[in-house]
This record gives C-alpha cells, sequence and structure tokens, in this order.
C-alpha cells in the first residue's frame, strides 16, 4: 500500500464518523458508550484532541470533574481534552472535527514519501509518520464503532478500513497467547476471525515467545473463532470476555481451558 493509499483509509474513517454523526440528534449525542464515562460526543471530543495535538494545537487549560472511572494517567490526559467540550452541543464538536481533519488531510496529501519516512514519537513509541497515520486509522475505527454500537447504527465493519484496523489487533496476539495468556513452548493457536473483512491469524509459542505462522496449523492446540465485531471489542477491552463466551459470540475448540484464558487476556488497550 502507498503512503496516498494509507492516507486514502485515514480519509474514508473521518468522512465516516462525519457522515454518521452528521444526521444525529442532541440527545443521540449524549448517549453512553462502551467506554466507561464517555458519551457518543466524548468518542468525537477524544478524537479532537488527539488530531488537535498532532497539529500542535495548545492543549486547553482545564481539570476535569469527575474522574472515578480514569484508570491510568493517559486516561487522565484524555480526560481534559474530552471534558472541556462536554458543555458543548455536539454539532459543536462535530465542526471542530471536520475543520482538524481537513487541515489534517491537506498536510498529509501534501507530504512526499521521504516526509513520511520521517521519525515521529507515535503512541507505540518512535516510528515514522507512515506507521502513526496507520495507528490513527485504527483508533478512529475503533471510535466510530463505540459510536455506531451506542446507536445502534451498525457499520463499516467490511471493506479496507476494517481489515487494516482488526489487523493491528490481530497483530499482538503473539504477545496475547505468549506473555499474558503464559501458553507454554509447543503451543499452537488460530484465530479465526470471520467476516468479508476478518482473517485467520495464526501463533506458535517457542522459546516463551508467541510468533505469527504463515499458514495455519493442521491440528492446533486452540481454535478460537468469532466475528470480526466481537474480535475487536475483544481486543479493543470493549466486551466482557465472560458474557462473550457465554453468549457463543466467542467460541473455543481444543484445549477449552487455555482457550478461555487466552480469550479472557484479549484486550491490548490500556
Amino acid at each position: 500500500m502507498s503512503n496516498q493509499q494509507v492516507v486514502d483509509l485515514m480519509e474514508h474513517v473521518w468522512s465516516s464518523i462525519d457522515s454518521l454523526c452528521s444526521r444525529i440528534t442532541e440527545a443521540q449525542w449524549k448517549t453512553p458508550t462502551d467506554c466507561p464515562g464517555w458519551s457518543v460526543q466524548d468518542q468525537v471530543s477524544h478524537l479532537v484532541g488527539a488530531e488537535a495535538g498532532i497539529l500542535g494545537n495548545p492543549r486547553p487549560d482545564h481539570t476535569p470533574g469527575d474522574t472515578s472511572y480514569v484508570k491510568n494517567d493517559i486516561g487522565q490526559s484524555n480526560e481534559v481534552v474530552v471534558d472541556f467540550r462536554r458543555s458543548w452541543p455536539g454539532r459543536q464538536v462535530l465542526d471542530e472535527f471536520r475543520e482538524l481533519t481537513r487541515q489534517r488531510l491537506t498536510y498529509l496529501r501534501g507530504l512526499t514519501d521521504d516526509g513520511f519516512a520521517a521519525e515521529t514519537q507515535t503512541p507505540l513509541g518512535p516510528g515514522t509518520i507512515t506507521e502513526f497515520v496507520r495507528i490513527r486509522i485504527m483508533d478512529a475505527w475503533v471510535h466510530e464503532q463505540d459510536i455506531r454500537r451506542a446507536l445502534n447504527i451498525p457499520g463499516e465493519l467490511d471493506g479496507s478500513v476494517a481489515s487494516h484496523a482488526v489487523g493491528r489487533v490481530s497483530r499482538a496476539m503473539p504477545f496475547v497467547v505468549a506473555r499474558k495468556a503464559k501458553a507454554p513452548d509447543g503451543v499452537t493457536v488460530v484465530f479465526n476471525i470471520t467476516g468479508s473483512a476478518g482473517s485467520v491469524v495464526s501463533v506458535a509459542v517457542e522459546g516463551g515467545r508467541g510468533s505469527a505462522l504463515d499458514s495455519e496449523p493442521e491440528s492446533p492446540t486452540v481454535k478460537i473463532t468469532s466475528d470480526l465485531e466481537t474480535f475487536a471489542c475483544l481486543g479493543c477491552g470493549r466486551w466482557d470476555p465472560a458474557e462473550a463466551l457465554s453468549s457463543g459470540k466467542i467460541k473455543v475448540a481444543g484445549d477449552t481451558v487455555l482457550g478461555e484464558t487466552i480469550v479472557n487476556q484479549m484486550n491490548i488497550m490500556v
């Protein structure tokens, strides 16, 4: 994928969020989402704050009110830009989102390949501008899905953006299997993510480390099957693993004890 094709994905998800939110009521803007303490409006405010920071805009001089649901310093930092906009009408937040994403797209469309290769600081550490944009695509898609579930307006669960975003989550599964779930050496695990944007992700554990396999093993120790939405919600910490297992949204075959341990450790978000 070329750098400008990566930007195409970024533009697509921003446009999708704009289109989705342009037709909701003020009451819908205040609808709670799967993120504790956050409404639909808060989800967009978070995206606004992130893009404003990337553009170098000053952070608001603001102290949030109730932050009892915040778990860590990153969450506390996010809360500043979110709570600052809570008293606004939803439409005002959307207008700011439109302006900031327009500025970001103008900047990205003007970058050369050398510009995309420039080193920068990403949420995962040092990386290139291209890598940073890839992370932003996933983040925006995840929050769009938070909004869609809250409003019961499903969409964007297929296509290139969904495939890209869930691919980012699936890249962490070797770490989940080996380090978080502590699967022993010799174990192989297959994640079967169904749907047009899904994939099959195979993992092997050797020397205490997990690695992705090029092909699916014939007799894996564990096979975990779910639709794309369930995989994303578990990988991003939106849904309770026990509920997903009991409801049948995610199924485990083979070593069910190890499989359920892995499912319970799938959340890779801070």
